[in-house]
């Protein structure tokens, strides 16, 4: 019995010296690992590749069927122009006319044409620089007696960048280049020689106008995060 109890207590004693020399063995394993951790930019501005521009035609009057007609007419006379210049049937959408009848609103009766008719003329295309060269244009319009109602909430031409794909590789080359440089220069400055990659994330990529006067041009941008060994 005695030997058992001396036996359990030299086991005891083992495994707290195995514990000791292990915590001891990952401290110095922690403290020998070191990292620096760096953010490597890329940007790039490009040309907008598709462009939606929306034409509304607005009339009024007391004889819905004589607006519509008026709206009909005005549709077609924004169609021709807009093939007669370039673009064809697939780049050019007309919707269905909306219609706000003024005597439904019992709070206001000081209208005078109790019928306002829409309908939106939509030029979906990638004919950039055509739709920019057009769209001061529609002076031309109006000169054939077309009611143009740009101010119509969300009636306003927008620009996408849809390639984003075809640079993505190119831009985060740049942006891991770009990292490197700053790690390698913080491993110079603190004696160290930069090691290899530990993580890395891309990051998001983000597409913005250049500017508010020049919505045709983006500005792409995006960040990467690398973390590098460092080495003695």
């Amino acid at each position: 019995m005695k030997n058992l109890k001396i036996e359990a207590f030299l086991l005891m004693i083992g495994l707290i010296f195995m514990g000791l020399c292990l915590k001891i063995g990952l401290g110095r394993v922690n403290r020998d690992v070191r990292t620096v951790n760096v953010r490597g930019l890329a940007e790039m501005d490009v040309e907008a590749n598709k462009v939606t521009w929306p034409i509304a035609v607005k009339e009024a009057g007391n004889d819905l069927s004589a607006v519509y007609a008026q709206v009909s007419k005005s549709a077609d006379v924004v169609v021709k122009f807009l093939k007669d210049n370039g673009l064809t049937d697939e780049e050019i959408a007309v919707t269905a006319p909306s219609v706000v009848d003024r005597a439904t609103n019992y709070y206001d009766n000081s209208w005078k044409q109790r019928y306002n008719v829409t309908t939106n003329i939509v030029v979906t295309s990638n004919k950039v620089k055509l739709v920019m060269e057009l769209i001061p244009r529609q002076g031309e319009l109006i000169a054939k007696g077309v009611a143009i109602n740009s101010s119509e909430y969300g009636n306003y031409t927008n620009y996408e960048y849809t390639e984003l794909n075809s640079i993505k590789p190119q831009m985060i080359e740049e942006a891991t280049k770009n990292a490197r440089a700053a790690a390698e220069k913080f491993a110079k400055d603190s004696e160290s020689k930069l090691g290899k990659i530990k993580t890395a994330n891309q990051g998001l990529f983000t597409i913005e106008n250049v500017d508010e006067y020049t919505p045709n041009v983006k500005h792409v941008r995006v960040v990467t995060n690398v973390t590098y060994f460092l080495e003695d």
